[in-house]
């Protein structure tokens, strides 16, 4: 892509709902450069339209008619209750770490808000650094709940140095709990800082480096990976949420509080 396009402001990105059978073929080509996943686990036009026809919806961040991200938005139950589930969201290489993402959230929270909803849901990958930042610290989620192999066995396996082939990575996924209307949540919205005032009960560190470890060293990422799954299951099972993350670039870590001090 063009690097007067890289280099666009983000006055010239316009968010709408992804409606045209264009629109969609260009989530699925999105999702294919992104994830760099199988065809098997690219989730088709056919998805996204019919899950428009039972009440979710695609927003979709463009650039004049060019796709440059999105956000795929399901309606789900719990105890009688509809609430969101956001399945996916994909940026553009080219315009990640611009505000896209952030912009296609924000945006996600305003229409559920419209549609009378009070909590959206979905998940991502406990050792993905930047993930985290953004949903903990820039959206306000807050987490409880720990997935193990969520999605099954992951595509990444490696030969080890002796030419063996490694375990592969287990899908391994948090929760993310997004509360619409929390104070955090909504200062956060309003552009506000939404810094934690009470002190964490407990820290859970993640490799600084974790795609180049699973690169080079699959069996440790293994051993790293099960560490990180025991200290997030034993602080949950002690009733500890984790609503922060601190970025550093040799001890990233996760930060976790008792539920109590964290109630609006």
């Amino acid at each position: 892509m063009a690097g007067s396009i890289a280099t666009t402001t983000m006055d010239h990105i316009a968010i709408r709902e992804c409606v045209a059978i264009e629109e969609f073929d260009s989530c699925v080509l999105l999702q294919r450069e992104v994830f760099g996943l199988p065809e098997l686990e690219v989730s088709p036009r056919r998805h996204l339209i019919v899950s428009r026809q039972a009440g979710g919806w695609t927003l979709g961040a463009f650039c004049g008619e060019h796709l440059v991200g999105f956000v795929h938005h399901l309606a789900a139950v719990r105890d009688n209750e509809i609430f969101g589930y956001s399945h996916m969201m994909a940026v553009d290489a080219n315009y990640q770490n611009k505000g896209v993402g952030a912009r296609l959230k924000w945006a996600q929270r305003e229409r559920a808000i419209q549609e009378g909803r009070s909590f959206i849901k979905w998940t991502w990958d406990p050792m993905q650094a930047r993930n985290a930042h953004f949903n903990l610290n820039r959206l306000g989620v807050v987490v409880s709940s720990y997935a193990e192999n969520f999605y099954g066995t992951d595509y990444v396996t490696s030969p080890t140095a002796k030419g063996a082939v490694a375990p592969g990575i287990d899908s391994d996924r948090l929760f993310a709990g997004w509360q619409l209307h929390s104070r955090r949540v909504t200062n956060l919205a309003n552009g506000s800082v939404g810094s934690l005032t009470v002190r964490p009960g407990v820290a859970i560190e993640i490799p600084a480096e974790w795609a180049k470890l699973v690169k080079e060293n699959p069996v440790q990422a293994k051993q790293q990976q099960l560490r990180v799954r025991s200290e997030f299951q034993k602080a949950f099972a002690a009733g500890l949420v984790c609503a922060g993350f601190e970025r550093s670039p040799e001890h990233p870590r996760y930060l976790l509080y008792q539920r109590d001090a964290l109630r609006d």
